[in-house]
């Protein structure tokens, strides 16, 4: 089995451990540490986010350029590359100290006036270890990067899964004896800087990469550096949509509500790895490609195969979430967090269109045509800020989500759209015919599920379990007899088949 399929493989097994993981550990946690300090923790995590950004789109132009080199076949470029990204990586873990202390010293001007000055004191140590955390992991990132321009997608996922799995089965005991936040943010900066210390060891003996730290030419410098700000633009957009909301609410409400939504937010990350699970491997893929100067009637058959398959996998957790998820989170989280279900529908909804179109993104990037959307998504983003802000003092997380559905179904969906269309010449008429079909086994089985629902109605976390279980048979046996296509019933077959030899 190739490293592509495998690694999707394993990209689902790392959503499937996220989610199980989820599942046991989140209510424990949040139930021990109570709402005030988990916002708290939340809050902490939405400025780490910020931090992540100065990563400044350097590492998905690694990835470009390296796959580049080689379908190209030059050594010597690609050590001149890894070279100076490394150099770039540190210089940027210098200004994250700097800007780490900036934003240490001003925690008491951004939340005094909602937090505790023990809140406050517990918000310090926090950031001072998120800085260590950043300025060591932006160089080691670089190995990272370097993994999937080689399409060592195995290794790369299962670092991943590590990481997914550690950092909980070292919080819990810690936890439970007593200790907060700090010391799971603590916790979760050791795991991440030990696996990015393997992924180093592991390309240095078994890719035999080298660095050279000469003279770059010009022009690739000003082609990389215009590549990387315009991803970096779109990164940007992506904090302001995910982590911005739980700040303001934040500043504005104090931590309880930033608890409700940060629970919210968890469900919509989860979703959102699903579909990412496949076109965060096609980058180098479509890359090549692009460099072979393929038509573009290739590039529209890529992304309506993959968008199709994203489709349906996604709306088996849109619709259980959109049947079930209101009780389900009402059993896991308390009936504290209610206001968690309506916030994650009105977000969830929007959002699936943009997933199930995201290798249009990866052909932007592959193209280096990415600047549009950059501009307009962060156009996009500076309103919902400035929305948000008098919206999330009268209405809350609701109203705050409301406001961030409206500006992804202006920015993602309906700009971008026309955009692949009229610009990029990427099939979108085609696309969506594709997707309209598919959506009939999907209607079918939500309605199935609903009238399910109808007829047990007993409030019972035991009959919830059999309706979803029951729902998902019924899900995945409409889809695959009436929604899949040849290619993607025989895309089943063999994976099934060559992971049935594997264990054999």
């Amino acid at each position: 089995m190739n490293q592509l399929k495998m690694g999707a493989i394993l990209s689902y097994l790392s959503i499937i451990v996220s989610i199980l993981l989820a599942l046991l550990y989140t209510p424990v946690m949040i139930r021990i540490l109570g709402q005030s300090e988990y916002g708290l923790y939340s809050l902490i995590g939405s400025i780490a986010a910020y931090f992540s950004i100065m990563d400044l789109g350097l590492g998905n132009a690694l990835v470009r350029y390296s796959a580049r080199n080689r379908e190209i076949g030059n050594d010597y470029s690609a050590a001149k590359l890894n070279g100076f990204f490394l150099t770039l990586y540190s210089v940027i873990g210098l200004i994250t100290i700097i800007v780490g202390i900036f934003v240490y010293n001003s925690v008491d001007t951004i939340f005094g006036s909602e937090l505790s000055n023990e809140d406050i004191m517990k918000a310090k140590i926090m950031i001072f270890i998120l800085i260590i955390n950043f300025a060591l992991s932006f160089p080691l990132s670089i190995f990272n990067s370097i993994l999937r321009a080689h399409e060592r997608f195995i290794i790369d996922k299962i670092v991943s899964i590590t990481r997914i799995v550690l950092g909980p089965l070292l919080i819990l005991p810690i936890i439970y004896m007593g200790y907060g936040a700090v010391s799971m943010v603590a916790i979760t900066t050791f795991v991440n800087l030990l696996c990015l210390f393997f992924t180093m060891v592991y390309c240095f003996k078994k890719l035999d990469i080298s660095f050279y730290f000469g003279k770059m030419d010009i022009q690739l410098t000003r082609e990389i550096l215009g590549y990387s700000f315009l991803v970096f633009l779109g990164i940007v957009v992506d904090q302001i949509y995910w982590q911005t909301d739980q700040l303001i609410l934040g500043a504005v409400s104090g931590t309880v509500p930033v608890a409700i939504y940060a629970i919210a937010m968890l469900f919509v990350k989860l979703y959102m790895q699903f579909s990412t699970a496949i076109s965060g491997l096609l980058l180098p893929k479509i890359s090549m490609m692009v460099a072979k100067n393929v038509a573009n009637e290739e590039l529209s058959n890529l992304m309506i195969k993959y968008g199709r398959i994203q489709y349906f996998v996604i709306t088996l957790i849109l619709c259980g979430y959109i049947l079930y998820g209101k009780e389900f989170i009402y059993y896991w989280a308390g009936s504290e967090y209610s206001q968690t279900y309506y916030i994650g529908l009105i977000i969830l909804i929007p959002l699936t269109i943009p997933l199930i179109q995201n290798i249009g993104i990866n052909i932007l990037y592959a193209k280096n045509l990415q600047g549009f959307r950059a501009v307009v998504l962060i156009s996009i983003a500076v309103l919902n800020i400035i929305i948000s802000i008098p919206v999330a003092k009268e209405y809350g997380g609701i109203g705050v989500a409301i406001i961030t559905a409206l500006t992804i179904l202006l920015g993602n969906v309906i700009v971008m759209n026309i955009y692949y269309q009229k610009k990029i010449g990427i099939n979108m008429v085609a696309f969506w015919r594709n997707i309209v079909i598919a959506t009939i086994p999907i209607v079918l089985s939500i309605t199935i599920g609903y009238f399910i629902s109808m007829i047990f109605v007993q409030e019972s976390i035991l009959l919830l379990g059999v309706k979803i279980v029951i729902y998902t048979i019924i899900h995945v046996l409409f889809i695959y007899y009436i929604g899949f296509n040849s290619y993607e019933k025989n895309l089943i077959k063999s994976i099934l088949g060559k992971v049935k030899n594997r264990i054999l």
